[in-house]
């Protein structure tokens, strides 16, 4: 019998606060050292090792050093692109450590006949075959399933796995609504294990034809809704798979990872003043046991009079850190008031909340060009404010920079090659 752990969604680099990025690295450490103890064959990732297609390189050699830890142990490691791993230029870290050898981006595949044709890679010591479709750009993903050479994948026999980084549209978490998604018929069927990764939320299912689709979750975080939910409770870590050389033994056992321990404190301020809101939120928090703790704060509703802003916010997070709080993290985002004009959009991802801006204002901006248009034309600007976001690298020029992310931005736009055609 054979074991793989089945991780996904690992996020490293999602954060600038140093105690948040020190429990990222040791939640890293417990997963390596679990799967180490759990004596595993393989690891494979399901996307988004990386918050970000460029991430800080002391991130990266910090997840190196613990990747080794594997590969000392002769486990490698497969993984694919997540929405976070793709670049517009089509390089990405991910593809270097893979020329470097620390881990293998089992995405292999070409075009013949107007088919994508994917390639599996077969596991040296258990005879797995894997196969795998990396996460693409937003608005491209699904056209890349439904050009897959399904039958080519299907008639392979032998112990089968299929990672993807995609929600399934009969699958969506209804509070991913408004995400793309992909359909289970253009996944290929007769596969043992379905390694999903993209959902941050944990999950196992099956459909007709399609045993074993599994979600981890994220590791640790890449949002602060998924902070939110491990602060209430919610269990993170990864899933390990025992199988021989055709099935899977038995049922897919979740391992958890320990992030942190939580303390979540919720206030509704419907029908209050700003002043008593905030004498009641002080009184409250006094009583909360946060010593060596992640704070979750979350406000909401409508105050009755004053402003948002006469709630001392710094006064509360100095409080919390006097009684011992290694972190906190304040959502404001439901929180207003009847004197105030600003208006919020609700939501906890980033990203959708962008998303849902851009849908609700593109149709005031008049232009001609069908792709920027409509539903096309909001996931364009998505992409393209998330090339623009790319910070400087270490010890990269100004000049290169702007370069790097000027050419993006470009690809992006579908213009690159337009441009230099011109130029």
């Amino acid at each position: 019998m054979y074991k793989f752990a089945h991780i996904s969604d690992i996020h490293l680099g999602a954060f600038r606060d140093p105690t948040l990025q020190k429990l990222e690295m040791e939640s890293l450490d417990a997963c390596v050292r679990e799967c180490i103890d759990q004596d595993v064959d393989f690891v494979l990732i399901s996307g988004d090792i990386f918050h970000v297609s460029i991430p800080d390189l002391s991130v990266v050699n910090e997840s190196i050093r613990r990747f080794r830890k594997l590969l000392e142990q002769e486990i490698p490691i497969y993984v694919i692109y997540g929405s976070h791993d793709y670049t517009p230029n089509g390089t990405s870290v991910i593809d270097i450590l893979d020329t470097a050898g620390i881990l293998t981006n089992i995405t292999k595949y070409k075009m013949v006949d107007g088919k994508l044709e994917l390639d599996f890679v077969t596991d040296k010591k258990t005879s797995a075959k894997i196969a795998g479709l990396s996460a693409r750009k937003m608005g491209l993903e699904s056209k890349y399933f439904e050009i897959l050479d399904r039958q080519k994948l299907e008639k392979q026999d032998g112990f089968k796995i299929f990672a993807f980084h995609s929600g399934i549209s009969e699958l969506k978490p209804t509070f991913l609504s408004e995400m793309e998604t992909v359909p289970i018929t253009y996944f290929p069927k007769n596969f043992s294990y379905y390694a999903g990764g993209h959902i941050h939320e944990r999950g196992e299912f099956e459909l007709r034809g399609y045993p074993r689709i599994v979600f981890p979750g994220p590791l640790f975080t890449g949002y602060g809704k998924d902070i939110e939910d491990t602060a209430r409770g919610t269990k993170r870590g990864f899933y390990l798979v025992s199988f021989d050389d055709h099935k899977i033994v038995e049922k897919p056992r979740f391992v958890e990872v320990k992030s942190f321990e939580g303390a979540h404190f919720e206030y509704d301020a419907s029908g209050k003043n700003s002043h008593e809101a905030a004498r009641e939120i002080e009184a409250r928090i006094q009583r909360l046991d946060v010593s060596g703790k992640v704070v979750i704060l979350r406000f909401k509703g409508e105050l009755s009079g004053g402003k948002t802003t006469d709630i001392d916010f710094t006064r509360i997070r100095k409080i919390l850190t006097s009684k011992g709080a290694i972190f906190i993290y304040t959502n404001r985002y439901g929180l207003t008031s009847k004197e105030s004009a600003a208006n919020r959009l609700a939501g906890d991802d980033p990203t959708m909340i962008e998303t849902n801006l851009f849908k609700e204002n593109i149709g005031k901006v008049q232009v001609s060009e069908a792709e920027l248009k409509g539903e096309k034309g909001s996931l364009l600007a998505v992409n393209l404010l998330k090339v623009t976001r790319e910070k400087q690298k270490i010890g990269e020029l100004k000049g290169d920079y702007e370069t790097r992310v000027y050419e993006d931005a470009l690809s992006t736009l579908g213009l690159k090659e337009e441009f230099e055609e011109s130029s």
